[in-house]
């Protein structure tokens, strides 16, 4: 039998002669929700797009890669932890799945980072430039350095690495930078570790008309004597670190509520899962990273570029109308303002469906309103469920039960949650 596309990679000795022969019926689950952020950034690519509508879509891919490494993968990486060896439907097992989302994980980043750099060039042609460390000069780098000073330079805190400090803990979607120091009186070399808190944006605007943005790890770069008085910069580079933010629901426990709230609190110390780091960090200082982390079992990938694809949605803020989509302007609708803003007269006369984002939410909210403040009014109730067929975009419909003594007045609010592009696509 021919083996499928997205087992090829695999040797024969893989083969396993005592299991059912690979089914190539099926897709793999992981492999193909690659394949569906690999059709995200293909937006990012689309010049048919606005420019920066094109950048939000890159911004996208990478928001869905790190919630795919948080949950999906980190449920691969517990099965391969606990020893289960049990193979999906197409026939693999989870460290063999681990293998082929690794290498093509690393090329859905790299594709990223081709798309980061030709986007830059377009945007620098449209007039909105990402400045380098070299480009940091004049009237701007005296705005930035006075911004450094005042508001970025106090939230720092840089640590020294050695055996008298203990490793600090880096949190879920943590970006850190290292700095290997000279000492100018004494040639001493020292390592500092510098997280960037998430209090600080990852891009700064320069005042202006024109539309300039330095990203923090350049401002900080720019400006490390001020952090480093009196020391020689050896070595550089940044990391990232990606954990396991995936919550099991355990049915059978006591107080749902605070089993969530103490979940969420440990999904920031869940295990590495993936560490990203740039090209240029000093391979000792990425091992010894790796070392502290507890990440030797992590995912490990280096990039040339920008770490941090979610974070380039900030320049998406800048105030070019010309570089978006036109905003859409949602529409209430017309036969609740013919009964004089009277939700429960014009349901009276017909059934009314509400769709977003095409009409407002603002329906919804008057209908409950209205509902709140009648005294005839007794009980209410909001449901969500969802509809649909297998194979086509399920929508979340919502459907509000207002409880009256004549009896009950129902309706239905249609909400698309599509997370397929240009077409249809399950929720899972």
């Amino acid at each position: 039998m021919t083996r499928p596309a997205h087992l090829s990679h695999l040797s024969a000795a893989d083969d396993d002669p005592f299991v059912p022969e690979i089914n190539d019926r099926y897709f793999n689950r992981e492999l193909s929700w690659l394949a569906f952020n690999r059709r995200v950034l293909e937006e990012a690519c689309n010049p048919a797009h606005p420019l920066l509508e094109r950048l939000r879509f890159l911004s996208i891919s990478g928001n869905n890669l790190d919630e795919f490494f948080m949950v999906r993968v980190a449920g691969l990486k517990g099965q391969q932890l606990q020893g289960i060896e049990d193979r999906s439907p197409d026939g693999l097992t989870p460290t063999q799945q681990l293998e082929a989302l690794a290498e093509q994980a690393d090329a859905l980043m790299e594709r990223q980072q081709r798309a980061w750099d030709s986007l830059a060039d377009e945007l620098d042609a449209a007039g909105i430039r990402v400045l380098g460390r070299d480009e940091i000069v004049g009237e701007a780098a005296e705005w930035l350095e006075g911004y450094f000073r005042t508001h970025v330079f106090p939230l720092l805190t840089p640590q020294a690495i050695d055996p008298a400090h203990p490793f600090p803990f880096i949190p879920n979607q943590g970006f850190s930078l290292i700095f290997e120091l000279r000492r100018i009186a004494d040639g001493q070399v020292i390592q500092e570790l510098l997280m960037v808190p998430r209090s600080l944006k990852r891009f700064i605007r320069v005042p202006g008309a024109e539309a300039r943005w330095v990203a923090v790890e350049t401002l900080i770069r720019h400006f490390r004597t001020i952090l480093f008085p009196g020391y020689d910069l050896v070595g550089y580079g940044g990391f990232r670190v990606i954990r396991d933010s995936d919550i099991e629901l355990e049915e059978e426990a006591e107080d749902l509520v605070r089993y969530f709230r103490s979940a969420i609190k440990r999904r920031r110390r869940g295990r590495v899962i993936r560490l990203e780091t740039h090209e240029r960090l000093p391979e000792q200082l990425e091992e010894m990273v790796r070392e502290e982390l507890g990440a030797a079992g992590a995912l490990t990938s280096e990039t040339q570029g920008f770490l941090g694809i979610v974070d380039l949605a900030e320049l998406v803020d800048e105030d070019r109308p010309d570089l978006k989509f036109p905003p859409l302007i949602a529409r209430f609708p017309e036969r609740i303002r013919e009964h004089g803003g009277d939700c429960f007269a014009a349901i009276r006369a017909k059934d009314i469906v509400v769709q977003h984002p095409y009409e407002s939410f603002d329906v919804v909210l008057a209908f409950l309103k209205q509902a709140a403040s009648d005294p005839d009014v007794v009980a209410i109730k909001q449901t969500l469920y969802r509809a649909g067929k297998l194979g086509r975009a399920r929508p979340k419909l919502a459907q509000a039960i207002i409880t009256v003594p004549a009896g009950v007045v129902t309706t239905t609010v249609r909400a698309q949650y599509l997370r397929g592009l240009g077409g249809f696509a399950p929720l899972g």
